[in-house]
Formats: structure tokens, C-alpha cells, sequence
């Protein structure tokens, strides 16, 4: 079984494209109010479990990239193959926790949608935002997750732990992969995370921004046809 992890703010329609080209996967929908990159990993597992999946492959975006290490640290044994895409690997940045506040602030002040019209357009390459039946649908997405899961998942993202020695420990094939136009997670940083694992590939899918598997969707399931092809260890 292939399972995907949604990224800050979205569900499991960031995947649509995805769960359609591959009949034995599943995308998490979920973490409910879970505030902890940990917490959010043991609802990931919950769900393999009721899906009776006692090993499968696992592919994170942005934020699920990072709820994708944590779940390897808690389970190695169960991951076939990872794929991190669009996310990082870097610790807490400085000023960081004070920038998501204040994005937080704007949701306060000037209601949700203020927020996600704030925080939405840079994810998404310039060209595709003037794409409605591309847009609009992760706008209406971002927006049903409404304020009090926005701020659980920031709590997530601003006490995450280190993971430099999970990435030393993984030993499956392991997809890394971004938008050449990704201003939030670069190619660069990509590199970074490829150089730090020893069985990995790197994709830079050309054109994409930050949500690369709505924008670049061919490109995309090309890209784990090929990861789910090598051979697991």
C-alpha cells in the first residue's frame, strides 16, 4: 500500500490526482487537532492499521514530509520506501516562530480567509495561480481547515524535533522531490536532504511551485512509478 500525508492546511484532495493513478493507495484526510508532529504520525499509523497495511511505501508533503520522518523514527520496519517532497529538514529557523505567529495574528484580526489569501498564492507557481479549476479548489481545501487546525499544526511545526539522526538511519529507497519554482522548499534545500540519505533520489519537477501534486500531476506520478519500481530493501 502506498500512503500519502497532506501538508499544512490540506486533506486528502491535495492528492486526488494521485489516488486515482494508483489503485492501492491511500491518502491520510486528517490529523483532527493533533498539535505534534509525533501526534500526527501515530494518526498515520492508526490509519495503516485499520487498513490492515503492516508495511508500506509513504510519501510526505511539505508538513507531511516531516510527519513522515517521525513516523519512521516510531516505525522504520514498517516504511518500504519514503518519499519527502516540498518539505524540510532544517531546524527551527530564527524569527521563524514569530513570522508564524503573526500569520497566525492575521486570522485573528481579519478573519480566516484574510489568512489564506496571505499565505496560499506564494505556494502555487505564478503561471498556475490564474488557474481557476487549479486554484480554487486548494483555496476551498485550505479554507474548510479553518483557524483552530491551522494554529495545532503550527504548534506541530514550531516544537518539531531534530531528525539528523533519522535521516542517518534510513536505509529504504527514498524519493526527494520539488518544484523547480518552490519559493517555501527549494531544489537547494532538496539537495540538502538528498545528500543526507543515503539511498535517495532527487526530482525537480520543472514549473511546479510548492503544491506539486495538483500543479505537475503527470509529473508527479511519473516520479513514483519509478520510486515504487526500485526495489525495497
Amino acid at each position: 500500500m502506498l500512503i500519502f500525508l497532506p501538508g499544512l492546511i490540506c486533506d486528502a484532495s491535495i492528492y486526488a490526482p494521485q489516488t486515482a493513478a494508483f489503485a492501492d493507495s491511500h491518502a491520510v484526510d486528517s490529523y483532527g487537532m493533533a498539535d505534534s508532529l509525533k501526534e500526527m504520525a501515530r494518526v498515520a499509523l492508526a490509519d495503516a492499521d485499520r487498513l490492515g497495511a503492516k508495511q508500506f511505501d509513504l510519501f510526505g508533503h511539505s508538513m507531511g514530509g516531516r510527519v513522515a520522518l517521525e513516523l519512521y523514527r516510531m516505525a522504520p520496519e514498517r516504511v518500504r520506501r519514503l518519499a519527502l517532497v516540498s518539505t524540510g529538514i532544517h531546524p527551527l529557523k530564527e524569527g521563524e516562530p514569530a513570522k508564524r505567529d503573526a500569520l497566525k495574528q492575521v486570522g485573528y484580526d481579519h478573519g480566516f480567509e484574510a489568512l489564506v489569501d496571505q499565505w496560499l498564492p506564494p505556494m502555487v507557481a505564478e503561471a498556475n495561480r490564474a488557474k481557476p479549476e487549479l486554484y480554487d479548489p486548494m483555496r476551498a481545501m485550505s479554507l474548510a481547515m479553518g483557524q483552530d487546525i491551522f494554529d495545532a499544526q503550527i504548534n506541530a511545526l514550531v516544537t518539531r524535533p531534530e531528525v539528523d539522526s533519522v535521516l542517518a538511519s534510513i536505509t529504504c529507497p527514498t524519493l526527494v522531490m520539488t518544484g523547480e519554482l518552490d519559493a517555501w522548499a527549494p531544489p537547494a534545500q532538496h539537495e540538502q536532504i538528498a545528500a543526507s540519505i543515503a539511498n535517495s533520489q532527487l526530482v525537480v519537477v520543472p514549473g511546479a511551485g510548492h503544491m506539486i501534486q495538483l500543479e505537475a500531476p503527470e509529473a508527479v506520478n511519473e516520479a513514483i512509478t519509478r520510486w515504487l519500481a526500485t526495489p525495497a530493501t
